[in-house]
């Protein structure tokens, strides 16, 4: 080859050329990344939504949908076979339960470990089946492990197997949410101290707006919801935006589904909550003492502890529990700010696939309507 001026500009300028063609295919190529990537976003947005916490109550109107979670009344439980459909009603301080999708309503049988497995099915569908193993054990054996538990603990919903268990768990093993509650104690105090203040709701109420009296042997329990079995009860969130925010900063709060709740807690002076089992093994529930006179305890499967202010109980519900209040008039009731927070030992994809078969009302029973 005969080099000349002319042959090396003809090579410059083919190279040149080579290099807008590489441009505009990687462009090209960059462009379609783009639109995949924002496509996938939409879709997982419109499943989850970015901010859950914010995203419903922003999204939330005058209709509070939900169902009343925590544990269930009698008075609940007769109500739960209505025909309202999944609607939480405010009335005059009181909640009441009129949803067919509320667990604690439900009977369990094949016809809630059927749809437990479809949901699953789906959720593989949607996203992936690794890291379900526990989840699909849990679910393809759930009638056999809820039967076959132990009296001491006993889940009444949905049992995660192969979970270490036991009845109250260190405060290091959910510390930064443990110590974001424990600064947050004076606000939570204050914000308490505003709504329970209020004045009844109706004439010949005993109970401000928002509050809700649960059946106890004795004594008085009321408990104040923000979120009640996964659903924000909006207009208590509103007259609680400091509890709200705190809710918001917190990493293991259970948002998305329908084990997590939520709220103030109120016994009065020889209340007495009676022995009962929580839903789940998934979820250590919290409690931070805001006030706590003398002579008040809580036994979670058979170990006695008391709560401190300003400090967090970690404690796993599913075992058998009881509280109690065995203080004088003059002491006060005791108050706790109560959350549910994931178990430590459910993995992040576990928790993914658990909010999305629990979500609130996706295992709704229609032809139970």
């Amino acid at each position: 080859m005969e080099w000349s001026l002319e042959s090396v500009r003809e090579m410059v300028a083919g190279g040149m050329q080579s290099i807008r063609e590489c441009e505009i295919c990687a462009f090209a190529i960059a462009m379609c990344v783009l639109l995949l990537f924002m496509w996938y976003c939409y879709r997982v947005g419109r499943e989850h939504g970015s901010s859950p916490l914010r995203g419903r109550y922003l999204a939330g109107s005058g209709r509070i949908g939900g169902v009343v979670g925590g544990f269930m009344s009698s008075d609940c439980r007769g109500r739960g076979k209505g025909k309202h459909g999944s609607i939480l009603e405010e009335q005059n301080g009181f909640a009441f339960c009129q949803s067919s999708e509320c667990f604690r309503c439900t009977s369990a049988g094949e016809s809630l470990n059927q749809r437990l497995y479809h949901s699953l099915q789906d959720y593989a569908k949607r996203y992936t089946w690794s890291g379900m193993g526990r989840v699909h054990k849990g679910v393809r054996d759930q009638g056999r492990y809820l039967n076959s538990r132990p009296t001491i603990q006993r889940p009444e919903v949905f049992f995660l197997p192969d979970l270490p268990s036991a009845p109250f768990f260190s405060r290091e093993v959910q510390r930064h949410d443990v110590e974001l509650l424990e600064q947050s104690f004076p606000a939570l105090l204050a914000e308490f101290e505003s709504i329970y203040h209020q004045p009844p709701a109706r004439s010949g109420s005993s109970l401000p707006p928002g509050w809700k009296a649960n059946n106890t042997p004795r004594g008085q329990w009321w408990t104040y919801y923000l979120v009640n079995q996964g659903t924000p009860l909006v207009l208590n969130v509103r007259r609680c935006p400091r509890a709200w925010r705190v809710l918001g900063q917190l990493r293991t709060f259970i948002a998305n589904n329908v084990f997590g709740n939520a709220c103030f807690s109120v016994l009065t002076p020889g209340a007495l909550i009676t022995e009962h089992y929580g839903p789940t093994n998934v979820r250590l529930r919290c409690h931070l003492g805001l006030r706590v006179p003398p002579s008040c305890e809580l036994v979670v499967g058979g170990e006695p502890q008391c709560w401190s202010e300003g400090s967090c109980l970690l404690f796993d519900d599913s075992f058998l529990h009881r509280a109690f209040h065995e203080g004088s008039p003059e002491d006060g009731p005791r108050v706790v700010f109560m959350v549910d927070l994931w178990h430590p030992n459910v993995a992040a994809a576990e928790r993914q696939a658990l909010d999305y078969i629990f979500t609130p009302g996706r295992l709704e029973d229609k032809e139970g309507k």
